[in-house]
């Protein structure tokens, strides 16, 4: 099974429309089995197409360039989270695509905020997939900061980890905005609480930098952070764990480095 998690830094980047071109591709030439997205946009004055989704949603854009190569094959949910303003306002959310059967779909608040106008604001999306006739779960993450005295992690994190039945494999992908070497934070809870990190699992890895320098929300912190993860709450064999968009393994198409693995279940 290939995995693949990306924060997507949606309608924010230059040269927006290409660098979707280059996630489709690798998508398509890759033949992912799921990828977990997070802050993937649209705007709140586009055309709405089906539910909350509107003609620019950026996993909606994404699946039609999919289609366009031939991988026709690909579904996705996805649902709004907050609010964010930049020149102009966009309703920010996290996804799911797989190309597999979806059993069951679902997403929840893990912040004690609910207001969608404030960027504190976390949702989570949730998909249970057939793969082989085996079922398992996962989720699209894209959590607060540690230290954050209104939404701190660890409460949502809480919430997040009450929800994961523990007699189902269950995957967890995305930003978690917690960096792996600070000891006593939110990497380290996770481990504790029982999640398995499939880099530390990995045979073969490489750095697993995802984020280098400073960017929004790290602007004090200009070293490079490991930050984007895929955990597990049961031991699965981990074949390989590489960073992707990082210019090296496929140039870059956001402010965050994606996360692939290769697994078996």
């Amino acid at each position: 099974m290939k995995l693949l998690t990306l924060n997507c830094h949606s309608w924010q980047e230059e040269n927006q429309s290409e660098k979707i071109d280059q996630l489709a591709k690798t998508i398509h030439d890759g033949s992912y089995d799921v990828i977990a997205l997070q802050e993937v946009s649209q705007l709140t004055s586009s055309k709405r197409l089906d539910g909350q989704v509107k003609q620019d949603n950026y996993a909606y854009v994404l699946q039609e360039r999919l289609h366009a190569l031939g991988s026709d094959n690909y579904q996705f949910v996805w649902d709004l989270a907050h609010l964010a303003h930049y020149e102009q306002v966009y309703e920010e959310g996290v996804a799911i695509m797989t190309k597999h059967p979806i059993q069951n779909q679902d997403s929840f608040f893990v912040s004690d905020q609910t207001d969608l106008s404030s960027g504190k604001t976390r949702k989570i999306v949730e998909v249970t997939i057939d793969y082989g006739g085996k079922a398992f779960t996962c989720y699209s993450c894209h959590l607060g900061w540690w230290y954050d005295e209104l939404e701190p992690a660890r409460h949502q994190m809480d919430r997040l980890l009450h929800r994961i039945p523990q007699h189902e494999l269950c995957l967890l992908m995305g930003d978690f905005n917690c960096e792996a070497s600070k000891r006593e934070e939110g990497y380290d809870y996770l481990l504790k609480q029982g999640l398995l990190d499939t880099y530390q699992l990995a045979e073969e890895k490489d750095t697993g930098i995802t984020v280098e320098g400073s960017i929004a929300g790290w602007a004090t912190s200009k070293a490079d952070k490991r930050i984007d993860y895929i955990f597990v709450n049961q031991e699965i064999e981990v074949n390989r764990s590489n960073v992707i968009f990082n210019g090296d393994n496929q140039p870059v198409v956001s402010d965050h480095y994606g996360v692939e693995v290769y697994c078996s279940l």
